[in-house]
């Protein structure tokens, strides 16, 4: 009798994985991976990529010397986990994106600066002049030894705009709204970054401690696979493993677009036609104006994107300079994924 029920189970297990086998059989992500073969050139030749949905890793492929647990830096792709940390602190009512910026840095309060707020920062809605992000931009910035030096050099900038009406993406308002984090906490913003998102996240890989000083804008070092958590804490409207990371208020909060009726003063090739939230690219809405795919690509090429309409997160992780029909070739790898995904009837 024992042994006959103890065969029953195992009967019935092998039922469960047979199904779940044939149930991840149905993705076939054929026509990605040929994309990714003959992209692997333009993709710099070193690939990981992963695609996350329902709560697993539904995809996984490596190109050359990559793996998902490779470690490189991602450039802008650190605007979207430093927008995550602002928030926390909104979360807990210690900062508010109405907050001058003044209120917590003094040198902001004159030459045109003092109506700058928060939430201009997180939407490079400043208005202080800038230049575009490149690698040279990336290099001038070893003559700063910390955060706090740099912020300061900004209050002297001239303003192009009232903050709110111009969008110019930069390295400018992540960083402001980063230093901003270290005075109002007292701590540095690579402590802070670890103990709110990296840690509870589980991503012990990534971190903003590099040879220069600390960069909330373009200076995380990360991989494929903590990148990922990350991003389906998004996806999860907040929460990984259970745990609360960020409030459902402020995932939505941070998807709203900020650019809509702004003047454009600068936006990266191949972003003319995408909005900006905080931290993230608005890249698709709906019919009622709700974002429903959002990103944040870095100029070394990582893609790091959420799509909420078919409720799936993935990332493309390289590391390559040319920038040349990069956005043309993020855009036929979503595509593929998007077809894959609506083939298997699994899209949603």
């Amino acid at each position: 009798m024992v042994l006959r029920k103890l065969y029953i189970r195992i009967g019935f297990i092998a039922a469960l994985l047979f199904c779940f086998q044939i149930m991840d059989a149905q993705y076939n992500f054929s026509q990605l991976d040929q994309v990714l073969t003959a992209q692997k050139r333009i993709l710099g030749g070193n690939v990981s990529v992963l695609i996350y949905k329902n709560e697993n890793i539904i995809y996984e492929n490596n190109l050359g010397n990559y793996n998902k647990n490779t470690l490189e830096p991602i450039a802008s792709c650190s605007k979207w986990l430093t927008a995550a940390l602002v928030m926390t602190f909104v979360d807990e009512g210690k900062l508010s994106l109405e907050d001058n910026v003044w209120k917590y840095l003094p040198e902001f309060s004159k030459n045109g600066m003092e109506n700058i707020k928060i939430k201009n920062c997180l939407s490079h809605t400043t208005g202080i002049e800038s230049e575009p992000i490149t690698l040279a931009s990336l290099i001038a910035r070893k003559k700063y030894k910390t955060l706090a030096e740099e912020v300061t050099g900004f209050a002297s900038k001239p303003i192009v705009g009232e903050s709110g009406q111009v969008f110019a993406y930069s390295s400018i308002g992540l960083n402001i709204a980063g230093r901003i984090l270290e005075v109002l906490s007292g701590k540095d913003f690579e402590t802070l970054f670890q103990e709110r998102i990296a840690k509870p996240l589980e991503m012990g890989s990534t971190t903003f401690t590099n040879k220069t000083a600390c960069n909330p804008s373009g200076g995380a070092l990360s991989t494929a696979s903590d990148y990922m958590k990350f991003l389906s804490m998004i996806l999860h409207e907040g929460t990984y493993n259970g745990k609360q990371i960020l409030s459902k208020k402020s995932i939505e909060m941070m998807q709203i677009s900020r650019t809509v009726d702004v003047k454009v003063l600068y936006t990266p090739q191949g972003a003319e036609i995408f909005e900006y939230g905080f931290g993230e690219w608005i890249q698709e809405k709906d019919k009622t104006g709700k974002s429903i795919v959002v990103s944040s690509p870095g100029l070394f090429g990582t893609f790091p994107f959420i799509d909420l309409k078919r409720n799936y997160a993935a990332i493309v992780f390289v590391k390559n300079l040319k920038t040349k029909n990069r956005r043309i070739t993020d855009s036929a790898i979503k595509n593929a994924i998007d077809q894959s995904l609506e083939k298997s009837g699994k899209e949603l």
